[in-house]
Formats: structure tokens, sequence, C-alpha cells
């Protein structure tokens, strides 16, 4: 494959050209007589969606893997005929899903009566949220075993990183769905490789991590979308792949304890350094935990890489195990990592490690974009593909076009992962939809250039028009494929890393945390918040405006702190686990600013245009002129002193 890539690149032609002439005497010179044969027995077939021509960059193979050519060849055609075929091969997965699920008790609640059709599908059954399924979600949960959602038995619950009273959402799934997953992950590097060649040829550092699991009260898993990936046979049986090739040993990955997981992980990428050709994590806010972990313990990783001996720390028994055949005393790397660590300066500090890397992997759009500037500045501006888009739901669909920048990516969703919807968005109010009102919403291929929609999907595993929350916004097509941009969660305020805060939890907290001021007569008139990552872990900043009637008797920096914490309290357990387990969010700050505060805040707005009679006090900031204002007005800053309550069990 690599090889016919070379031979493209070098006289700027097209797949389609690989039996050109002009070939043949390079043919005769880079491949065997039986490469040669099979190579032009291929049928001609060109690669989508990249240019027709390309730089010479890929080095010289003298081996062809015709396995892998054959593989990516049907893994692309694959590929071409759904986007080209978009709405047949949706209603067909409609028909399936319905056809398949036709006795489940849900489905039979609105009297389709065995049709398949999107038609009776779309006047019967109705728009739904969590909310409204979260009945049916809990007896399955309980243990109730028929079929009420899916005629398949549920095999575990994927635990949502949105909320819902405060808990992570259960979403069931069932065992054929890791097969679907596995067919996307398939096509992520054979595409990657389309624009950063030679990806065979070395490894990737990924910082991945496995995180708490429960069971329910009958007895099903709930556990993370990827804790349940990578605790699959899929994952710790996989075929060696070339092309996915990973520093991180298994056991490591697979340690439940966070430090001795993230400490092995770092360990095995500082020393197999020069391998290196892609460094990542899922989130961007993961990467840059690992940096910090490397800042804060430098020094005790270079003295194991010196004496070839392991951080007493790290106890687990498989990780000693496979350990001791990858850690040998090295005094030369540990002088170079003595030497990049030791000094104030950490810019670039991901290429002086790690100097063959070509990318970062690491998901940057929607909030985890505020944490590009601090990524370009450890990277020396390493380009940051987004290349998937996925959820606990359902994974939707993939970047064909990976190497775009953070802002312009666009995704385009397989249609043979589940049925999709759109509702219809107008950025600035959503549509108000209820079960006697079915709204008419859009099909896959009926969506329109530049403008935005609510994704809504229908799944094999018996999600039925199940509002996702993801505000999408149509950029192009690909084929009669459409390509998305993720413009952000409905209704998210604060996020940090999968933790998700909407306006309404916030106002809960602020509520709760009030109640400790009473008793010094003081009340919260105003706020507003932002989520600060340029600490590393980032953390929730609040900004208070408070009313003190008796200045005598003002509430302390002891009581405003606990403010902090209360606050913390009462946010959902995704933020909590954060805090707790995985140390990615870091301590709550209020900053209490002097009276007046909020009104300048109004009259600056009002100064850019805001309409008096309905301006709104925004209760999440990121504009810089208005955060200077707000903070050269603060009076005092207060943290969370201690921990808040967290626990892996689910609440009855």
């Amino acid at each position: 494959m690599t090889l016919i890539m070379t031979w493209l690149r070098k006289f700027s032609l097209s797949f389609s050209d690989y039996k050109n002439p002009r070939l043949s005497q390079q043919l005769q010179q880079d491949c065997s007589i039986t490469e040669q044969k099979t190579l032009l027995s291929l049928p001609s077939f060109s690669f989508p969606f990249t240019n027709q021509s390309w730089p010479l960059i890929l080095p010289h193979h003298h081996h062809l893997d015709l396995q892998l050519v054959r593989k990516m060849q049907r893994r692309y055609s694959s590929l071409e005929d759904m986007t080209r075929n978009l709405d047949s091969v949706q209603e067909r997965v409609l028909a399936e899903i319905l056809s398949r699920n036709a006795e489940t008790e849900y489905l039979k609640r609105f009297h389709l009566d065995g049709a398949t059709d999107r038609d009776s599908y779309k006047s019967r059954v109705p728009v739904v949220t969590y909310e409204d399924l979260q009945p049916e979600i809990q007896r399955i949960a309980n243990g109730d075993r028929s079929p009420i959602l899916s005629s398949s038995p549920i095999s575990e619950f994927l635990t949502s990183s949105g909320t819902s009273a405060g808990e992570r959402k259960l979403m069931p799934t069932i065992h054929e769905e890791l097969d679907r997953r596995q067919l996307l992950y398939s096509l992520l590097m054979p595409v990657m490789n389309l624009y950063v060649p030679g990806l065979d040829k070395g490894k990737g550092l990924y910082f991945l991590f496995i995180k708490a699991e429960t069971k329910t009260k009958g007895g099903l898993l709930a556990r993370p979308v990827l804790t349940s990936y990578y605790k699959s046979e899929h994952f710790k049986t996989r075929p060696y792949d070339p092309y996915n090739v990973y520093t991180s040993p298994n056991e490591a990955i697979l340690c439940p304890d966070s430090y001795q997981s993230m400490y092995t992980q770092m360990l095995c990428g500082l020393i197999m350094r020069r391998e290196v050709l892609r460094v990542g994590a899922v989130f961007a806010s993961g990467l840059l935990r690992a940096i910090r972990f490397l800042q804060l313990n430098w020094q005790q990783l270079a003295q194991d890489i010196s004496t070839g001996t392991l951080n007493p720390r790290v106890t687990d028994s498989s990780i000693l195990r496979c350990m001791s055949s990858i850690l040998k005393p090295d005094p030369e790397l540990a002088d170079f990592i003595t030497r990049e660590c030791s000094g104030e300066n950490w810019e670039g500090i991901i290429t002086r490690i790690w100097p063959n890397t070509k990318y970062l992997d690491v998901i940057v759009t929607g909030a985890m974009a505020q944490y590009i500037p601090t990524l370009e500045y450890y990277s020396s501006g390493l380009p940051m593909p987004c290349t998937m888009y996925a959820s606990s739901e359902c994974y939707f669909g993939l970047n064909l076009k990976p190497m775009t920048k953070p802002s312009e990516v666009s995704y385009t969703i397989m249609p043979n992962m589940a049925y999709f919807e759109f509702i219809p968005h107008d950025d600035m109010s959503a549509p108000v939809l209820s079960r006697d009102s079915p709204p008419h919403l859009v099909d896959l291929a009926d969506v329109e250039i530049g403008k935005y929609y609510e994704l809504v999907i229908t799944t094999y595993a018996g999600l039925c028009r199940y509002r996702v929350g993801d505000i999408l916004q149509v950029t192009r097509f690909y084929n009669s494929a459409p390509q998305f941009r993720f413009v952000r969660r409905k209704n998210v305020l604060l996020s940090i890393d999968s933790d998700k805060t909407d306006e309404a939890e916030l106002q809960n907290a602020i509520e709760n945390a009030s109640v400790l001021l009473k008793e010094f007569n003081t009340s919260v008139v105003e706020y507003t918040s932002f989520a600060d990552t340029k600490s590393i872990p980032g953390h929730y900043v609040i900004y208070w405006e408070l009313l003190v009637k008796d200045p005598t008797k003002s509430p302390s920096d002891d009581v405003l702190n606990k403010c902090c914490l209360a606050m913390e309290e009462s946010l959902n357990s995704v933020y909590r686990q954060g805090r707790v387990s995985d140390n990615s969010i870091g301590p709550l700050e209020i900053r209490v600013v002097k009276n007046g505060t909020f009104e300048e805040l109004m009259d600056y707005a009002i100064s850019r245009g805001a309409s008096i009679n309905q301006y709104k006090v925004p209760r999440c900031v990121s504009f810089t002129p208005i955060m200077e204002l707000l903070d050269s007005r603060v009076v005092s800053v207060h943290f969370s002193p201690a921990e808040p309550h967290w626990t892996p069990e689910r609440r009855r």
C-alpha cells in the first residue's frame, strides 16, 4: 500500500492511474514478480476525499502488503458506496431496526403493526428525551429482561456524560454494537494515513484510562463507553495492526489506579520516545493532564530509567510483570529527560521529548476548543486532527479531512450506524417539542448547507427518535452525504473534561451554597461563571456579587470557602468523579466582586449594542474584555477546601 502511494506521489498521479506505462520501469525495480502481477490485477480505483496529486513525502519501501491493499480497498469502496447511496442505506437501516424490534413493548405501544416505512414511523412514534425513556430504562436496570426497548438482550449500560438528576444517564446497548463501533474504528487510521503517511512505522503514545464502573440492581454493568471498549475482548485480544501499535501496555491502560496507570504510560512513552509518531488522549484536557503529570514527576521517572527499577508506588502485579521486560537501565536517556524537564521553559516540550511526533490525536471541538492555545504552546503548533464523532448513545461518523484546522472540522455521518433525523434549529432558540405535537424532522439526505440542526437518532439497541442534544451545522457534502460541524451541546454552560453543567444545575448549586450566608444576613445578588483552563487541571470559576446587609457580621473567608464546597456537592456525579477519582477537575473557585460590578457589565453590553429591555446577565462568560472587567473588580478569592463526596455506586 505504502509503495503504491509512493509511486503516485512521485509521478503526481491519482490512484486510478497506477497502471500507467510510465510506471512500468519503477514497478519492475520496486516489486517482486508476484507483487507486480497482483498489483496489476487490481481493478482501477481512486482514493476518495483527497486531492488528485501529492508531493513525494513517503520513505521508500521494498515490501508491498497486498493483503493490506485489498483490505483498505474494500473499506474505501464500502465508504464510497454508503456515501453515494446515503438515503437508500438509511431506509434499509430503519427497516432493519423496526423489523427486529417490532415485538418490543415500546414500539407496540405506537401500533406500527409491523410497518417499517418512514411515513408510518414518523407519524406514530414520538420524539423523546432521556427523561421520557427513564421509566423503561429503570425497569431494565432493575432486572426486567422482557423485550422492552430492544428484541436483543441488553448487554450492559453505557454511562453518558450528560446527566439526569445528578446522575449519569444509562444508555442501553447490545453486543453487536461493539462490532459496529469496531467497523468505524477500522477506518480511522487508513484515512489518517492518506494525509500523514508512514504511520505504520512507529507507535502512538496515547494516555488511555478506564473509569469506575458499577452494576445496576438487576446485575448489568454500567460504565463509560471507552471503559467498555478497553475491557472488551475486541481491544484486549486485538490482532496486530501496524497502524495501531501503542507504547502503553494493556496492563497500564486497564489498571484502575489512575496514578499507577498514568505513571506507567508516561514511563513507557519516555522509554520508546524515538518510536512515537503521534501523541494523544481522548480529550484535549487529558493530554494536558499528562503534561502536568510529567512536570510533577519527571525526577522520579528519570531515576527509574537511570537505574532500571520501578517507582515503589507502582504496586499493580500485572504492571510489575510487564514492566520487567520493558524497563532497563538507560542513564543517557535519564540525563536527557533531566535536561529537558528541569528548566523553566516548557514550550514545545512534546516535540522536544518526542521529536518524531507528526500530530496530536485529541478531541478539540466543542468545549475542548478552549485548550487549543495551551496545546499549541506545548507542541510547537503540531496539527490536531479530530478523527471521529461519537457518543455513548451511538457512534456517528468520521472526519474525512482530518488535517483541517480544529475550527474547520466537519464530520461525515455514516448512514449504516443508526437512523438519523434532524430538528431544524434556529441557533437563537430551540423548537418546543412534545409527545402530542410531533415535529416535522428532516432526514439525513435532506439537510441544507449552512443550517443548524439538533441530532435525533434511532438505534439498533432500541433508542427511538431520541434527542441526543448536540447542535450541528451543515458545512458541505461528500458525495450525497452531508458533513457537519459540531457547534455545541444543547444547554451546556460549563465543561472542563467530560463534565457538562447546565444553567439550571449551576443555579441550584448557588442556591444551596447561599444557605450558608443567611446567618450573616448576606445574599448573592448576581453571578456569572467561566471554565478556567489555564490551570491544569482546569476548574470552575464563579463570580459573586454579594449584598451584605450588616457589614459588622459579613461572612468570613472560611464561610465563603465552604460555599465553594457546597456548590461542588450540588453538582452532578460526573463533575464530582472528575474532582475525586479522575483528578481531571480542580477545586471550584468563587471570586467576590465589588458592589455595582454587574451594573457596569450591563453598561458595557449596552455600549456594544445590546437592548436595555432585553439584557440578561450572561451566566457564562468567555469574552476577554468582560472577563478583564470582572477580574479588575475582584475583592476576595476563595477555593473549595476539600473534595466533594463521590462514590461509584449509583443512587438507588
